[in-house]
Protein backbone atom coordinates (compact mmCIF):
# COMPACT_ATOMS: atom_id res chain seq x y z
CA UNK A 1 0.00 0.00 0.00
CA UNK A 2 1.40 3.39 -1.17
CA UNK A 3 0.76 6.42 0.91
CA UNK A 4 2.27 9.83 1.83
CA UNK A 5 2.31 11.31 -2.08
CA UNK A 6 -0.21 13.58 -3.80
CA UNK A 7 -2.16 13.04 -7.26
CA UNK A 8 0.12 15.78 -8.91
CA UNK A 9 3.38 14.31 -7.63
CA UNK A 10 2.22 11.01 -8.78
CA UNK A 11 1.28 12.56 -12.36
CA UNK A 12 4.40 14.42 -12.41
CA UNK A 13 6.12 10.81 -12.42
CA UNK A 14 4.27 9.34 -14.91
CA UNK A 15 4.91 12.41 -17.40
CA UNK A 16 8.77 11.70 -16.68
CA UNK A 17 8.86 8.17 -17.11
CA UNK A 18 6.36 8.46 -20.38
CA UNK A 19 9.13 10.70 -21.61
CA UNK A 20 11.74 7.86 -21.52
CA UNK A 21 13.44 9.74 -18.59
CA UNK A 22 14.76 7.64 -15.33
CA UNK A 23 12.05 9.08 -12.90
CA UNK A 24 12.12 8.69 -9.24
CA UNK A 25 9.07 8.66 -6.73
CA UNK A 26 9.74 7.37 -3.05
CA UNK A 27 6.36 6.87 -0.74
CA UNK A 28 5.64 5.51 2.28
CA UNK A 29 4.51 2.35 2.43
CA UNK A 30 4.24 -1.38 4.01
CA UNK A 31 4.97 -4.78 3.26
CA UNK A 32 5.07 -7.30 5.40
CA UNK A 33 8.08 -8.69 3.45
CA UNK A 34 10.52 -5.63 4.53
CA UNK A 35 9.68 -4.94 7.84
CA UNK A 36 12.54 -2.64 8.30
CA UNK A 37 11.71 -0.76 5.03
CA UNK A 38 8.90 2.19 5.57
CA UNK A 39 9.86 3.43 2.22
CA UNK A 40 9.97 2.40 -1.35
CA UNK A 41 11.06 4.34 -4.33
CA UNK A 42 10.03 3.60 -7.60
CA UNK A 43 12.83 4.26 -10.41
CA UNK A 44 10.81 4.25 -13.71
CA UNK A 45 11.04 4.37 -17.51
CA UNK A 46 8.73 3.69 -20.11
CA UNK A 47 12.24 2.84 -22.57
CA UNK A 48 13.29 -0.80 -20.93
CA UNK A 49 16.08 -0.57 -22.62
CA UNK A 50 17.09 2.70 -20.68
CA UNK A 51 16.07 2.10 -17.65
CA UNK A 52 17.83 -1.63 -17.99
CA UNK A 53 21.41 0.00 -18.67
CA UNK A 54 20.89 2.66 -15.83
CA UNK A 55 20.12 -0.03 -13.76
CA UNK A 56 23.70 -1.45 -14.57
CA UNK A 57 25.00 1.13 -13.10
CA UNK A 58 24.09 0.32 -9.52
CA UNK A 59 24.14 -3.33 -9.73
CA UNK A 60 20.42 -3.35 -10.63
CA UNK A 61 19.55 -6.78 -12.36
CA UNK A 62 16.99 -6.83 -15.29
CA UNK A 63 14.49 -8.87 -13.85
CA UNK A 64 14.18 -6.89 -10.86
CA UNK A 65 12.35 -4.75 -12.64
CA UNK A 66 8.39 -4.73 -12.51
CA UNK A 67 6.95 -4.57 -16.29
CA UNK A 68 3.67 -2.97 -15.31
CA UNK A 69 2.68 -1.22 -18.10
CA UNK A 70 3.12 1.70 -19.28
CA UNK A 71 5.02 2.35 -16.56
CA UNK A 72 7.99 -0.21 -15.71
CA UNK A 73 9.79 0.44 -12.61
CA UNK A 74 12.73 -0.65 -10.34
CA UNK A 75 11.86 -1.00 -6.43
CA UNK A 76 14.55 0.60 -4.63
CA UNK A 77 14.75 -0.15 -0.75
CA UNK A 78 16.67 0.19 2.43
CA UNK A 79 20.41 1.07 1.76
CA UNK A 80 20.43 0.80 -1.76
CA UNK A 81 17.64 3.25 -2.35
CA UNK A 82 19.43 6.16 -0.39
CA UNK A 83 22.73 5.44 -2.40
CA UNK A 84 20.96 5.68 -5.35
CA UNK A 85 18.93 8.75 -4.80
CA UNK A 86 21.83 10.25 -3.39
CA UNK A 87 23.80 9.67 -6.40
CA UNK A 88 20.64 10.80 -8.35
CA UNK A 89 20.74 14.14 -6.65
CA UNK A 90 17.24 13.37 -5.24
CA UNK A 91 18.09 15.24 -2.12
CA UNK A 92 14.17 16.47 -1.76
CA UNK A 93 12.98 12.84 -1.38
CA UNK A 94 15.94 11.87 1.18
CA UNK A 95 15.14 15.10 3.14
CA UNK A 96 11.11 14.55 2.78
CA UNK A 97 11.27 10.92 3.77
CA UNK A 98 13.94 11.18 6.29
CA UNK A 99 16.36 8.94 4.36
CA UNK A 100 19.28 10.36 5.55
CA UNK A 101 21.62 8.20 7.91
CA UNK A 102 22.04 11.31 10.36
CA UNK A 103 17.76 11.67 10.14
CA UNK A 104 17.57 7.69 10.91
CA UNK A 105 20.43 7.92 13.80
CA UNK A 106 18.35 11.09 15.44
CA UNK A 107 15.29 8.84 15.25
CA UNK A 108 16.31 5.78 16.40
CA UNK A 109 17.92 7.54 19.64
CA UNK A 110 14.92 9.31 20.15
CA UNK A 111 13.29 5.83 20.54
CA UNK A 112 15.35 4.45 22.70
CA UNK A 113 14.51 7.40 25.54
Amino acid sequence: MAFGITKEELNAWKEKASNEEIAFITHYWYDDRFPDCSTVTKAGCKNISKLKAWGREYGLKPEWIHYRNPFPHFDLLGERQRHILKAEKQFQQIERFALDDRTRLKESETRKR
